[in-house]
């Protein structure tokens, strides 16, 4: 009874964070695809009523616990002295929010037609329309540190070589439909970016 009356007492907020708490704990336990708004709702002490005044359904839900417990992405550009290193680095790091997530809630996600775009932006923010988004300038302010350490000339380079590592981790995703692998962001970059590099530079 006192439990319950704890549980009553939440509001606001502090419910919310509950919530999300008990969602993102039954994600990592079930999996998406046997995680359900009653088996949350449990976890975090409440009825399913209440998440549905919040999230019109599971999936809803899931992005927002996701929004609040993935590891947030860093903006941060590699500049290690090495252009092929710094490639690396940096795609690396743009994925490794979907080794948190696993394949299993990747493709359940993706499996909602009317979550993809969100998904898309969210994890890894890999695709944006613009051209100049915050992917491709963290790339030319790797690709301006090479030239300073005259690996490359800028000049030689297209827009679209530059943008090719992200276009083809979005082939990945959307092919894959789970986290790219280290090998993958290996060949990606050792068979495919840095040759082109190189051939651009002649």
């Amino acid at each position: 009874m006192d439990e319950q009356k704890k549980n009553t007492r939440r509001r606001g907020k502090v419910l919310e964070e509950a919530i999300l708490l008990a969602a993102w704990e039954e994600l990592a336990e079930t999996g998406y695809a046997h995680l359900t708004m009653e088996s949350v709702a449990a976890r975090a002490g409440t009825n399913k009523a209440v998440l549905y005044r919040r999230w019109d359904n599971k999936s809803e839900l899931v992005i927002a616990a996701m929004r609040k417990y993935l590891p947030k992405i860093t903006n941060e550009v590699p500049n290690t002295g090495d252009l092929r290193n710094d490639v690396y680095a940096y795609l690396h790091a743009r994925v490794e929010p979907l080794r948190k997530i696993g394949a299993q809630t990747i493709r359940g996600l993706m499996m909602e037609p009317q979550v993809w775009r969100t998904i898309i932006a969210l994890i890894p923010q890999i695709i944006q329309k613009k051209s100049e988004n915050k992917m491709i300038v963290g790339m030319k302010a790797i690709m301006k540190n090479a030239e300073l350490h005259g690996e490359v000339c800028l000049e030689k380079l297209s827009p679209r070589i530059i943008s090719l590592p992200f276009a083809l981790l979005q082939y990945e995703l959307i092919t894959k439909r789970g986290p790219i692998s280290d090998t993958t962001i290996a060949e990606i970059v050792d068979d495919i970016f840095m040759p082109l590099i190189h051939a651009s530079q002649h």
